[in-house]
């Protein structure tokens, strides 16, 4: 048995779109996230642990790649929010039109820099 019926195409074919990015961008931080939380409780034991485990970590988290995945982990979370809260609206009906979408859509990743540059910079992250 042949079938003509033609195939969905694959994300190739398409041109990359804000909002096709910035969901796939929302999965993929949702993961990041997982994994990130996971090392943050890991911290937050040894925390409780021994002070020589905690010491352990918190030299892990001062090394330059340490600090890599604490912003990472930062803008992961900041962007999840802001475009969770983005997704709500759409939920709701509001900001479904293409122009709205776009705008919003901007000022998730706007957002997400300012919010995780005050986070940063207000806890001392760079000092």
């Amino acid at each position: 048995m042949s079938s003509e019926r033609p195939l969905s195409p694959h994300l190739q074919v398409y041109k990359p779109q804000l909002t096709s990015v910035l969901s796939i961008t929302h999965r993929m931080t949702g993961v990041f996230l997982s994994v990130g939380t996971v090392l943050f409780v890991c911290w937050l034991a040894s925390a409780a642990g021994s002070a020589d485990s905690f010491d352990r970590y918190n030299a892990i988290w001062g090394t330059w790649w340490g600090q890599t995945l604490a912003v990472a982990w930062l803008l992961s979370f900041n962007f999840h929010l802001l475009n969770g809260i983005r997704h709500l609206f759409w939920d709701a009906g509001k900001g479904l039109e293409l122009q709205s979408a776009y705008r919003s859509g901007w000022s998730v990743l706007l957002g997400t820099l300012v919010l995780s540059g005050l986070i940063w910079f207000g806890a001392g992250g760079a000092a």
